[in-house]
């Protein structure tokens, strides 16, 4: 009769109860995706105020390598925490991580400026981009698995959809909140120096978030697969050991990487935020156009990654993830030479009209990649081709004579550059000045538009070409937390799993922006950056197939 009884009550509790994991888990997943992608949407303007004292593409290469930094800690974060989370408990860890997270993040919004403090500015900045990226290194692997081992396991899948499709959660809104502030207030006040700033407003927030966060997890209790574990004495005492030191396991965490993490970082990435970069900086998109775009991709991105996690349920995980990333591979030339003729038609039909040619010393000319912010790229070449980079336009890159200044051909139009090494900080950002209005000139002359014209922007066809990374992105993502979980064993979960996660997320998916922008600006076509996440994708699509197996319905216990 007793037992009679248990199987009476525990059917009408469990789906409250895994609706309070789920909601718990995706919610705190979400607010710490805000706080981080706040950074990212923001870095034009973190640039003019924490780099004031770059010029603007040295500026905002500086502002996207600390994007990249804060997921270069990740994975030490995810050791940090997988070790804690496999030894002490889930839930232990991720309150800890969402924390760390809320706190570094409402503390930028404090932070003095450049103009305010010099260089203790960055350096305070780079300080809180450390502790986030650390915090999101320990947060995902530990809602993910909190969930899952929650799941049933003909609904694996479909549950942990929802952690993944927190980041959409998250990236809305930072969007929302980043859109509402800059219209409210107006671009200058927004961008403003000082205490005043309005771009402050979007990281302070995050301190109400962070107490609802914690309020939420608190009412969570251990993960049963981790309690039983640990009340039989059986959790690990070593899981660095077990995890990394036994082929067994380390071979399943190389395999994860390769077969499908590397494919999500390079297809995420490029699909939620080169995309901004690319729109902004090469195609001169206004900046609350692309955020209105990109808020629409992201909203319309929500459902897809659930979708597909349930889908994964139904014909398996390795194919639903393999489908979206050889989607994407497939498309990235294609579709983002699409998006020229959409975004700034003029700048099209300018570039095919009349193109531009760099004629430098080869020897003068540098890739312009900097992941610290201090090199000044003064060579006459490197000036140049910062120039047409920013201002957007392609060029072609021809031999000039040896010690000769770099010559900009605009059609007839011949602009030289100038030396500017050897010069002082203030020499140097006169000369660069200088050079860059000579440019602009000639590329106004020659029908270059300054930026895209709203009159003529296809929001809905952009809408429509970045829907294919959407869904590419969504079917790849949507089934990975289950997969990852069904992968490795309890005992060593919470770190095996998370360091291909963050590697896979965090070194090849942050460093997306930067790298791409280092790329273009070394080759002069602004399309040459998607190289980067085409090879990433390319070895998993390849991998993929050849290695994976198919985990849907595995024990986990």
């Amino acid at each position: 009769m007793a037992e009679a009884t248990a199987g009476d009550v525990t059917p009408a509790k469990k789906p409250a109860s895994t609706r309070t994991v789920v909601v718990a888990s995706s919610a705190g997943t979400a607010f710490e995706w805000y706080d981080f992608f706040v950074f990212g949407t923001l870095a034009a303007v973190i640039s003019k105020n924490f780099f004031s004292a770059l010029d603007e593409t040295a500026g905002l290469l500086a502002a996207l390598a600390l994007f990249g930094a804060g997921f270069f800690f990740r994975p030490i974060g995810a050791l940090i925490f997988g070790r804690l989370g496999d030894m002490v408990g889930r839930k232990a860890a991720f309150l800890i991580t969402v924390s760390l997270m809320g706190g570094a993040t409402f503390a930028i919004g404090l932070l003095p400026t450049y103009e305010q403090a010099g260089i203790i500015a960055p350096i305070l900045l780079v300080l809180m981009r450390i502790i986030q990226g650390t915090a999101l290194g320990g947060e995902y692997g530990g809602a993910a698995i909190y969930v899952a081992e929650h799941a049933p396991a003909d609904k694996r899948g479909y549950l942990t959809g929802w952690i993944q499709t927190s980041a959409a959660f998250g990236l809305v809104g930072a969007l929302v909140v980043i859109w509402v502030t800059r219209t409210i207030m107006g671009e200058a006040a927004f961008t403003a120096h000082g205490w005043l700033g309005g771009w402050r407003i979007p990281f302070l927030l995050s301190s109400g978030l962070l107490a609802i966060s914690i309020f939420m997890r608190l009412k969570l209790s251990e993960s049963p697969s981790f309690q039983k574990l640990k009340d039989a004495g059986e959790h690990s005492r070593a899981p660095y050991a077990e995890a990394f030191g036994q082929w067994k396991n380390l071979k399943i965490v190389l395999l994860a990487l390769i077969t499908f993490m590397s494919a999500q970082g390079a297809v995420w990435y490029a699909a939620f935020f080169y995309s901004q970069v690319f729109l902004e900086r090469f195609l001169k998109v206004a900046p609350s156009t692309t955020n209105l775009l990109i808020l629409a991709i992201t909203l319309a991105s929500a459902p897809l990654y659930v979708f597909f996690a349930w889908l994964s349920d139904k014909v398996g995980r390795k194919w639903v993830m393999w489908a979206g990333m050889t989607l994407a591979l497939v498309a990235f030339f294609p579709a983002f030479k699409a998006m020229t003729p959409l975004a700034n038609p003029a700048l099209a039909e300018a570039q095919a009209r009349t193109p531009v040619t760099v004629a430098a010393d080869p020897a003068k000319c540098s890739v312009q990649f900097d992941l610290i912010g201090k090199a000044s790229f003064a060579t006459s070449c490197d000036i140049a081709k910062s120039v047409l980079s920013n201002a957007g336009v392609s060029y072609h890159l021809e031999a000039g004579p040896a010690g000769a200044p770099a010559e900009v051909r605009v059609g007839d139009v011949a602009v030289q550059s100038i030396e500017g090494q050897g010069l002082t900080a203030p020499e140097l950002k006169a000369a660069r000045a200088g050079v860059e209005t000579r440019i602009k000139a000639a590329l106004t002359e020659a029908g270059y538009p300054l930026g895209a014209d709203p009159a003529r922007v296809n929001f809905w066809g952009l809408f429509g070409v970045l829907m294919i990374f959407v869904v590419a992105a969504t079917a790849l993502y949507g089934p990975m937390a289950a997969t990852l979980v069904e992968l490795f064993p309890t005992r060593i979960r919470y770190t095996a799993l998370s360091l291909p996660y963050h590697i896979g997320t965090g070194w090849i998916g942050g460093f997306v922006p930067v790298t791409a922008f280092a790329i273009v600006t070394a080759t002069g076509d602004i399309y040459s950056g998607l190289w980067y996440p085409v090879i990433f994708t390319a070895i998993s699509v390849v991998t993929c197939l050849a290695w994976l197996p198919e985990t849907r319905g595995r024990p986990i216990d």
